[in-house]
């Protein structure tokens, strides 16, 4: 066949069989059949081929695929008329075979005359103006059918890349890395007959023990402070139901991790009871020893071993290859390397190149391709460069692989769907839109208030007195689902996306900017296409008389940032010179603008005042998060760390919000009883408030956990007046404790598990915030759906069947969770690089006030205040010695012994010299830098001082920490409390069922804010306060 110029080619690529390489083109006139039996199916194709993969495999629903969907062929289409598409449903019925039968030689054979028959079948449906390239690596194939038709041809991997891209150098060094890393993994099995790890059980006798509840399946999750020792598994599934554990499963040792690799789903065998061991309970700094000494570890815990893997999840991996001191105490076999993964979690990965050398000091992609029972690593191939190893860029790309986060930018024939705006042809509001929708742009004073700086503007308020001498609240979210059409490439696009990736000093839209910044941000002073909820409430009690949901068009009057909202709610007029809209205006229209402005704020608050108390009486819980921004200057150069400081105003937004999500999922859920997206927070489990309990009682509190209303009396009353840092703790250590809110469709599970917890409402979604969450473009679709029923409205492109629902849910929560743990990661490099800049001896913003809120077996984990971190701070260091403080004074490093109690720890150095350190003690710390090559830059505190620093900024911060949850809230909630018992009590008849269940709710209530957030210790999520 004659080499070909792939720029003057339109190519088409036909995808066929589960390659674990696939490369396709991105034109539409000669068609590519790639064909690798038996491996696992990776896609590599652009936006809009995983869309109309997509599409083909599920016969045209747009299901996400499964990463373990056994499919022997798929389509995938770059630009396709309505035409070429009813080509592709026809092609895509002709053949589907198991990947499985591919391996046996008959089958094979069968699987290859299929697939070339399914190629001329289509060669000859385009009428032979296609030619057609199958590619495969089956020998036979390529001699038996090489010449068969003309037009259609058979040729091998390499020859397919040495015709078609013979300039592609990155694709022939990933060709060649792969080949070589499969003969070796063919000649070391050969070769090594001894057995590093027992054989997995048959797919058969896993199940059928897990049946019979002796086999336990859950996920593996390794510590990473242990990732040499230890991992846990969380029990799920049908064995979990059979057993009478209520704890992880611990898996000691990597000989009982049997080849398992974080994120795999695996079935467990305990092992007997005499055998079981504790979790480490000494500090650590990820060191490879492969067994803790005895004293380090807690009581036995549940034990076992792993048999067998449900699910390999793997995926690509950030590696570091060794230098080159390293490189030659591996051996002289240069093309054989261990790289180290930047994730603590996975084993070293084996692979080979030749490149090894000139890579030591990047930042490597490489992917996992088998392990097997001989083998002490598992085998890869080096897939793709990142950059330089400490470069801003290169450890961000580092972020976004270690989360399979997409930062490409949006495709041509996504954006061909975005309707036009510019400068010289701005967009407009279509008359025939507006004549369907309510207009509210001369009938109420709508309002944004956001963080400073916010582009996505998604929602705005309003609240204005009805002639009746009602209230009427107004909640606005912008109309994303008017631009993007269920099942466009925009929507399949955001679908796979799932949300906007915030990270520290960037971001990464779900959404085309022309929408999320421009035609669906709810700037002030331009119109708007928005959905609304608004309430009718009684003017004095605010309770819910009537609730409106429409499709409007509005009009935002102010853009305002928080404090500017807080400083008007305070009665500080000052701030008038900060709102752009007022400038423009005389004085006397300036003035009455600004009453009504702050006539608004205030009612608002009063209004999320009362909402908050309601929920109180529930059991809403008010936890704690650590929240920190990165200040950057002009040259985007870090120039501070800065702890947010709450706001009431912050509550008042939250509480509108949360209103609004919480009336939504009423209607849909009504509506669409078993196929509605809601968001449901379970309790926690018991054994996770250990800590916080045992916290709470060195500080005399006592703390009850049995429900959420019990939880929330218990942490208002563990509050210490002379260390307002106390209380903030301990809601962060309840904050840990939660389990993650998750995303689920309402047929999957009875309604008594609808119930959030952490807001104390019995049904919850997400509709606020469709710019950057595909959760809530689905609720709006349900919601216009809801409203269109009984009109003459097709509601049927809005509605997900419960089993396609289900699948989405699961996707989402997967990209949410991958988006927090990147928001944490980035967090963390930026402040590692705050500190790394500076000098930890002289400079004094290395020194800070630290409070200590767990004791460990050689040191204590401390909380800085200052800049929001949490960290381990060591009393024994390697060499043995323990630390000595002399009063006030400096810390030194001494012979001596430590010993830990329940609630402090002592040092007594072999001079006799002791010094205690209790929970909740400030000490002064100095802030380090740890550096690696092979992961990321972590923080070190060290102890310095045995007493408290002071500076003018930590007597702020002391004062102000103190604001956790508004005064005038708890003055409500309470008043509201009386009234309640006072009605109770005249009430002479009993309180029925339903209003006794309301009373009393299921589970405790998490701070919206929060309620994502779990288990991150550091984190900014200013841009999810309305979350």
């Amino acid at each position: 066949m004659p080499k070909k110029n792939p720029d003057q080619l339109k190519v088409t690529t036909l995808s066929l069989s589960t390659s674990s390489l696939l490369f396709t083109s991105f034109h539409s006139e000669e068609l590519h059949i790639v064909l690798q039996p038996g491996h696992k199916w990776i896609y590599w194709g652009g936006n809009i081929l995983f869309s109309s993969l997509l599409v083909v495999l599920k016969n045209g629903t747009g299901t996400f695929l499964q990463k373990n969907v056994s499919v022997a062929w798929c389509i995938s289409l770059k630009s396709l008329s309505v035409k070429s598409k009813s080509h592709l449903y026809e092609a895509s019925k002709i053949l589907q075979v198991a990947n499985e039968l591919c391996q046996k030689s008959y089958f094979k054979l069968c699987f290859s005359r299929n697939i070339y028959n399914a190629a001329a079948w289509y060669h000859n449906h385009c009428l032979g103006q296609m030619p057609v390239v199958m590619v495969t690596e089956d020998e036979d194939a390529i001699r038996q059918y090489g010449n068969e038709t003309e037009g259609v041809f058979v040729i091998s991997f390499k020859n397919y890349l040495d015709n078609f891209w013979p300039d592609l150098k990155a694709a022939h060094e990933l060709f060649d890395s792969i080949v070589q890393a499969r003969r070796e993994r063919e000649s070391e099995s050969q070769e090594n007959h001894g057995k590093e790890y027992p054989e997995h059980l048959p797919v058969e006798i896993l199940e059928a023990g897990i049946k019979s509840g002796r086999y336990l399946q859950g996920t593996l999750n390794v510590n990473k402070h242990r990732a040499q020792l230890e991992a846990f598994v969380r029990l799920q599934g049908f064995g979990s139901k059979n057993t009478e554990l209520q704890s992880d499963i611990l898996i000691y040792g990597a000989k009982a991790r049997n080849r398992a690799i974080h994120g795999d789903v695996v079935v467990v065998e305990l092992l007997p009871v005499h055998e079981w061991k504790g979790r480490t309970v000494a500090l650590c700094e990820n060191e490879t020893e492969d067994k803790a000494p005895a004293d380090t570890t807690g009581d036995p815990m549940p034990t076992g071993k792993v048999v067998g893997i449900i699910q390999k999840n793997w995926r690509d991996y950030v590696v570091t290859f060794p230098s080159k001191e390293e490189s030659q105490s591996q051996g002289r076999n240069a093309q054989k390397v261990l790289v180290t993964p930047w994730d603590y979690r996975i084993p070293k990965i084996r692979i080979s190149t030749q490149q090894a050398e000139a890579l030591q000091e990047y930042r490597v992609v490489v992917r996992i391709d088998s392990w097997e029972s001989t083998s002490l690593y598992p085998n890869g191939h080096f897939v793709r460069v990142l950059g330089r190893i400490g470069d801003l860029e290169g450890e961000i790309a580092a972020i976004l692989v270690e989360n399979s986060i997409c930062a490409a930018p949006f495709s041509e024939i996504q954006m061909s769907e975005m309707p036009v705006s510019s400068p010289k042809n701005p967009w407009k509001v279509s008359p025939e839109e507006a004549k369907k929708r309510l207009d509210l742009r001369d009938t109420h004073l709508i309002f944004s208030i956001d963080p400073k700086g916010c582009e996505d503007v998604d929602d705005a308020l309003s609240v204005r007195t009805l002639p009746n001498g009602n209230l009427e609240l107004g909640v606005h979210i912008a109309d994303v689902t008017h631009f993007v059409a269920a099942n466009s490439y925009t929507d399949v696009e955001a679908r796979a996306r799932a949300t906007t990736y915030y990270l520290a000093d960037r971001r990464y839209d779900m959404l085309p900017a022309v929408l999320s910044a421009d035609l669906c941000s709810l700037l002030s002073g331009v119109d708007r296409y928005a959905v609304s909820v608004l309430w009718e409430l009684e003017k004095e009690s605010f309770e819910t008389l009537r609730v409106q949901y429409s499709r409007t068009l509005i009009r935002s009057a102010y853009k305002l940032e928080y404090e500017t909202a807080q400083a008007l709610l305070d009665g500080d007029t000052s701030v008038v010179g900060d709102i752009v809209e007022l400038q423009s205006l005389d004085e006397g229209t300036r003035q009455k603008k600004l009453a009504e402005l702050v006539w608004a704020i205030s009612k608002l608050t009063d209004i999320a005042r009362h909402v908050r108390a309601k929920r109180d009486r529930c059991g809403a819980l008010e936890l704690e998060g650590i929240e920190i921004r990165v200040q950057l200057d002009d040259r985007r150069n870090i120039h501070d760390l800065i702890p947010k400081q709450p706001l009431e105003v912050h509550e008042t937004v939250a509480e509108c919000m949360i209103l609004a999500n919480h009336w939504v999922a009423k209607r849909i859920s009504e509506d669409f009883p078993h196929q509605a997206l809601l968001r449901q927070h379970p309790p926690p489990r018991q054994e996770f408030f250990t800590e916080l309990r045992e916290c709470a009682s060195a500080k005399g509190f006592s703390i009850d956990t049995r429900s959420n209303k019990a939880l929330a009396e218990s942490l208002d009353r563990a509050n210490d007046p002379s260390d307002p840092i106390v209380n903030k703790l301990l809601r962060s250590m309840a904050t840990h404790a939660m389990s993650n809110a998750l995303y689920f469709s309402t047929g999957s599970c009875p309604e008594e598990q609808f119930h959030h917890y952490g807001l104390a409402l019995e049904k919850y979604t997400h509709f606020t915030s469709p710019i950057r969450r595909y959760a809530d473009i689905i609720v709006h679709r349900l919601l216009m759906a809801a409203s269109l029923r009984g009109t003459t409205g097709d509601v049927k492109d809005n509605i997900i069947s419960n089993k396609d629902l289900e699948e989405l849910c699961r996707h989402i929560n997967n990209r949410n969770r991958a988006a927090q743990r990147a928001q944490k990661q980035s967090t963390e490099l930026f402040q590692c690089m705050y500190f790394r800049d500076r000098s930890a001896e002289s400079d004094e913003r290395c020194v800070a006030d630290g409070v200590i809120y767990s004791i460990r077996t050689n040191g204590v984990l401390v909380f800085v205040p200052r800049y929001g971190i949490k960290g381990a701070a060591y009393m024994k260091n390697k060499e043995g010695l323990v630390i000595s403080c002399q009063g006030a004074g400096s810390c030194q490093w001494k012979p001596g012994s430590l010993h830990r109690s329940q609630h402090k720890i002592t040092s007594t150095t072999t001079t006799g010299d002791s010094v205690t350190l209790s929970l909740f003690d400030h000490i002064t710390v100095r802030i380090l830098v740890q550096s690696s090559r092979c992961h990321a830059e972590s923080i070190k505190l060290e102890i310095i001082r045995n007493a408290p620093h002071h500076t003018a900024d930590t007597e702020a911060a002391h004062r102000s920490s103190h604001v956790v949850r508004s005064d005038l809230v708890k003055e409500v909630s309470q008043y509201a409390e009386e009234a309640q018992r006072a009605q109770e009590r005249a009430r002479v008849e009993v309180m029925d069922e339903e209003s006794r269940e309301f009373c009393q709710t299921k589970g405790p209530s998490l701070y919206q804010l929060l309620e994502e957030i779990r288990e991150l210790a550091l984190l900014d999520v200013t841009e999810d306060i309305r979350t």
